[in-house]
């Protein structure tokens, strides 16, 4: 059942919003003890307002598309009336939000419930979840493992069956990371097609995105979380067409930089990935060397670079060396390697963004998609370890860092499992502004490589 259906049984009176959201606190507080997804509940509020929309169904209202759907919100985006702590713990006294972020207002304006907050690491600085305030979250897949990160608290909460929708935002991969190893669709639109409010503290590289069990799921909330916003000089000021237009060609490559051959497991499911896109969707696929997309070596460097830097600058110099102690041991490393970067290295790497970004514009064209793993590793470990055992220091395990770099849409696609039993992710980029065509050709992988609403022992969230 899609999140339309399911809206639609509670507008239609076929089960109430009261209880879609008693089954959603009931299933976290029966599954998120082993999980740790979410980090804060709100049951006599979303009670509350689920009897506010019965009444107001009851009464003949019109009600939005998402009509008493449970909605979990990441814990750095602000929902008025919650705080939002960052999974940091110099922030956990933060006083509730006095207004909601732009994503969880449109989504609630849209009908949705808000009945908790997920984990994130600190200030979404990593590609999995742990932090010294709330713990560490793993995988429904396999808790032996990560759900990725920084939205790894959405995503493992989404993959479980907790609640029907669950908000992320994406400045390196951190919807596409959980979407992978979750065995979910996520989606980074490409930038400015949703606003930001309120400013990113990765000022061009971040965006908020949807993730979902299903294709038909990712444009619905694509659909609401999209459109311009006042004080965004980025944002998009309409919303993009959607056209039923396939790509021309698929152009597929193991990574972005070489960094050595892909995992053998990884490998194969890549290597059937690509199998699948030309026997099933009838696409013709290029495969081009590792490292030969780019003009220039060092695009996950730059991203640090530019990340770091402006973090620092948020957080405030005197701060950070001040509450150093403080933070947990990841987040401490990105600022002390933060500290020493100057002001020209910083502009240095937002300069080569331009050529980044024609790189890549030509390449892609108008129509062609570039195809890849998500993820170059079977998975990591809770506490952000390969499955060698050694903590990656760079971004080879990655695949994601470029498209916050460039802007262009990138949509994360289930694809199997690797031997490990997490899910293997396809990774689909798309031209800038084509978002519909990356959406198409998740579409027709859906049909063709039907996946799983939830990971194995869970139920999906649907009546």
């Amino acid at each position: 059942m899609t999140l339309e259906e399911l809206a639609g049984a509670v507008r239609q009176g076929t089960v109430s919003a009261v209880e879609l959201v008693t089954m959603s606190l009931d299933r976290i507080e029966r599954l998120d003890p082993s999980l740790n997804a979410v980090i804060l509940i709100c049951a006599d509020e979303a009670l509350a307002r689920a009897r506010e929309v019965d009444a107001r169904i009851a009464e003949g209202e019109s009600i939005g598309p998402l009509a008493g759907l449970p909605l979990l919100v990441k814990d750095m985006e602000d929902v008025a009336g919650l705080p939002s702590t960052y999974g940091s713990a110099v922030v956990a006294d933060a006083p509730p939000a006095a207004a909601d972020a732009l994503v969880p207002r449109r989504l609630r304006k849209a009908g949705a419930i808000v009945v908790g907050k997920t984990n994130q690491p600190e200030f979404a600085f990593a590609g999995y979840t742990t932090n010294t305030l709330y713990g560490t979250t793993v995988n429904p897949w396999g808790t032996d493992w990560s759900p990725g990160g920084s939205s790894g608290g959405s995503g493992a909460a989404l993959a479980a069956g907790m609640a029907a929708i669950a908000t992320a935002t994406d400045g390196g991969g951190s919807i596409r990371i959980p979407a992978a190893f979750c065995g979910l669709a996520g989606l980074k639109p490409t930038n400015g097609v949703i606003g930001r409010d309120p400013i990113p503290d990765w000022i061009d590289l971040s965006t908020c995105g949807p993730f979902a069990t299903s294709i038909a799921d990712l444009r619905l909330l694509l659909s609401l979380e999209a459109g311009p916003v006042m004080g965004d000089p980025s944002a998009l000021p309409f919303q993009l067409a959607m056209r039923e237009q396939m790509p021309s060609r698929v152009i597929a490559t193991p990574r972005f930089e070489d960094f050595g051959p892909l995992p053998a497991d990884v490998a194969e499911r890549f290597r059937a990935s690509l199998e699948s896109l030309e026997r099933d969707l009838r696409l013709s696929v290029e495969l081009v060397d590792a490292g030969s997309v780019f003009s220039s070596v060092g695009v996950g460097d730059d991203w640090f670079t530019i990340c770091a830097f402006e973090h620092l600058h948020v957080l405030g110099r005197t701060f950070v060396e001040q509450q150093m102690d403080r933070f947990s041991p990841d987040f401490q490393g990105v600022m002390r390697r933060a500290l020493p970067i100057s002001a020209d290295a910083y502009m240095a790497a937002r300069r080569r963004r331009f050529q980044l970004v024609r790189d890549l514009d030509l390449l892609l064209g108008e129509d062609t998609v570039l195809a890849m793993p998500t993820m170059c590793v079977q998975g990591l470990f809770p506490d952000g370890r390969g499955p060698d055992g050694d903590r990656p220091t760079d971004s080879s395990i990655y695949n994601t860092d470029p498209q916050n770099m460039t802007g262009h849409p990138a949509l994360s696609l289930p694809a199997g499992l690797c031997d490990n039993g997490i899910p293997f992710g396809l990774q689909i980029t798309g031209p800038r502004f084509r978002d519909d065509l990356v959406l198409n050709v998740g579409e027709a992988w859906e049909t063709a490589n039907p996946w799983p609403m939830a990971a194995p022992g869970y139920e999906p969230f649907t009546i």
